[in-house]
């Protein structure tokens, strides 16, 4: 068979990104121009290490960056040395309530700190304290409100968590901060509501140049999640707002690092893998083309290599969606024609479509190392 030339597929240029101050999450670099990181949350007992570990490996595999811990007792604060050493990517402490243990996580060896101002009891008294202690340990903070849990003065004042509200108490927490000379910050400003979410982080970026981390608190289950935060982050990113994120799903945690980063693939701000193309079905269709969609994803799970593959099922758009992904079939009749690159390869049984489409896969992959190789012939 004759070789196909494989240029990779063409992905719009990012938008352009706000400039924020670069930090360091361990060895994650947040801000500046630092690619958008993702990251999520384990849902075990941090006391249980054994446990914790397990899941931070999970998420580690599924392609998070940066992990948080929560730390509402003495006994999870007791259990984060072993975490913070143990774990590949690096750990974030979470502390609500209890003061002591912002301490407690900067000497476990956390790679960074998230505090609630609104209900850690006496935060503003303590922030000198803090800043030193963070400052000495080369440790950032991320100062987290939420809408939830919004300073009772705030609340007062504005009546609700408005975008103003929580805009402003995150930016009255920096500026303490800041009167003490540390400015190692982060901050985030979640809502359930993602418009209101998108006005509060739009005056963040209005008002500091601190990195933001994304986040729609309280997003719910997929696909209800799914939606609300990918909503936020694409018209946030768009704008290029958002230095980091993390998608809050009512589900397992690798969900969230998956959806995070299919969020910003689509977007162009990381670099795209396998994408299955496939028509939603209709009385036209003359195949299964949900059974068959999902042996074709299922045949290509963890698949390395950044093609587009189409599985339509109709004489209406399918030979054109097919013509157009690196690889695709257009299904019906009992068979399958296969397209490469635009043109038409073979024509199958149904009963071979996946197998031939994973040949092809494999081939193409192949031929894109061998093209890569050459390409860096002599470099």
């Amino acid at each position: 068979m004759t070789a196909v030339n494989l240029p990779l597929p063409t992905i719009p240029s990012p938008p352009s990104r706000r400039r924020s101050r670069r930090i360091h999450v361990g060895d994650v670099p947040v801000g500046g121009d630092a690619p958008v990181s993702v990251q999520s949350m384990t849902t075990t007992p941090t006391a249980d290490v054994n446990a914790t570990l397990q899941q931070i490996a999970e998420l580690t595999a599924a392609g998070c960056d940066i992990v948080r811990v929560a730390v509402p007792s003495q006994d999870d604060a007791d259990a984060l040395p072993a975490i913070a050493a143990k774990s590949r990517i690096p750990v974030v402490a979470d502390i609500h309530f209890q003061p002591r243990y912002v301490f407690a996580a900067l000497d476990a060896g956390c790679a960074a700190v998230r505090v609630n101002p609104g209900n850690i009891r006496a935060f503003d008294d303590r922030v000198g304290e803090i800043g030193k202690a963070a400052s000495a340990a080369g440790i950032p903070i991320r100062i987290g409100v939420n809408a939830g849990s919004l300073d009772r003065r705030l609340l007062a004042k504005y009546g609700r968590a408005t975008p103003e509200a929580l805009a402003e108490s995150a930016l009255w927490e920096c500026s303490l901060f800041e009167e003490h000379g540390f400015t190692d910050l982060k901050i985030s400003v979640k809502h359930h509501d993602p418009l209101i979410t998108v006005a509060a982080y739009r005056r963040l970026a209005a008002a500091c140049d601190d990195p933001l981390h994304l986040g729609v608190t309280e997003a719910g289950p997929p696909p209800q999640g799914v939606v609300k935060s990918a909503t936020a982050f694409a018209i946030l990113l768009a704008e290029g707002i958002g230095d980091t994120l993390r998608v809050s799903l009512t589900a397992p945690p690798v969900e969230e690092v998956r959806t995070g980063i299919q969020i910003l693939q689509a977007l162009g701000l990381r670099p795209r893998h396998l994408e299955i193309v496939s028509c939603p079905s209709c009385g036209r269709a003359q195949v299964d083309v949900y059974a068959l969609t999902q042996r074709v994803t299922a045949a290509l799970d963890g698949f390395p290599y950044p093609l587009r593959v189409a599985v339509m099922g109709c004489v209406v758009n399918g030979p054109g969606e097919a013509r157009e992904a690196d690889i695709g079939v257009a299904a019906g009749n009992g068979k399958g024609q296969i397209f490469v690159k635009g043109e038409v390869v073979r024509t199958v049984p149904e009963s071979r479509i996946v197998e031939t489409l994973v040949e092809e896969a494999v081939r193409l992959g192949e031929q894109l190392d061998d093209n890569a190789g050459t390409d860096g012939a002599g470099a």
